[in-house]
């Protein structure tokens, strides 16, 4: 019987997984490292389990994802509304598309004791952190996608008398779509690890103050437990843009 190459892909995932599991199951074997370092597997997803079923996280969740949400629709409007604007012309792609990379390449984060000092310790700062560092990624492959439609079809669809919003509806969108879910997804997952760190770094609530929290009070094990949900948000919201781009993706064509 044969095997599918998606089928294939997920054993190959699964097997990964496993592969973790059982090096950090021996690495916690008694000898080796100190539990309050690194608990063992069992303790932390029965504790993850635990932390599913309570509702001790909400309030902090809800926090982070109210950063998170407020961050990224605040980057989407301006990413792409910009990135539109800069695509227009070949002129404005040249002058501001490497201008905009060159800033993506300063790490966003030396700017959060800036936005501490104006925001406060608040859900504002990480707002404003995570909604400067989202941006970029979206802009530029907003610019990408826009940029590289085929003339083509620009050109047929002013010939049958489309204006500007029918051309950018009926063409620009559904051909660039694809390129500019790219830019959602990476800006998606590395606006929320930034959300993440900086609440560990300084804050009031959310889940990167719980984690630390728990650290302080050294509670590894319930500390790896909430690691572990942050990181299958992460993978929720990866999974999530990727199901969306494969839709774009299937308007596209």
């Amino acid at each position: 019987m044969s095997v599918s190459p998606s089928a294939g892909q997920r054993l190959v995932q699964f097997g990964v997984l496993l592969a973790v599991l059982a090096a950090w199951y021996a690495i916690t074997l008694p000898g080796h490292v100190s539990p309050l370092l690194l608990p063992a597997p069992a303790p932390v997803l029965y504790d993850f389990g635990v932390l599913l079923t309570t509702r001790d996280l909400w309030p902090d969740l809800l926090t982070t994802a109210y950063e998170w949400v407020a961050a990224f629709a605040l980057a989407a409007v301006a990413g792409c509304s910009i990135g539109y604007l800069v695509s227009r012309t070949r002129y404005t792609v040249e002058v501001f598309d490497p201008l905009l990379a060159g800033l993506y390449s300063i790490p966003g984060i030396l700017l959060y004791p800036l936005f501490l000092l104006f925001f406060g310790l608040g859900p504002a700062s990480k707002i404003a952190i995570g909604a400067t560092i989202t941006f970029f990624p979206i802009v530029l492959n907003t610019i990408a996608g826009l940029s590289n439609v085929d003339r083509s079809y620009v050109t047929a669809a002013r010939s049958m008398g489309a204006n500007a919003l029918q051309l950018f509806g009926s063409v620009l969108l559904p051909a660039a779509l694809p390129v500019m879910l790219t830019g959602f997804r990476l800006g998606g997952i590395i606006g929320f690890m930034t959300i993440l760190g900086c609440e560990m770094i300084a804050s009031l609530a959310g889940l990167g103050h719980r984690i630390v929290a728990l650290a302080d009070d050294l509670e590894s094990t319930q500390m790896f437990a909430n690691i572990l949900f942050a990181v299958l948000i992460g993978i929720l919201i990866n999974a999530g843009v990727s199901f969306a781009g494969s839709r774009g993706r299937g308007v596209a064509r």
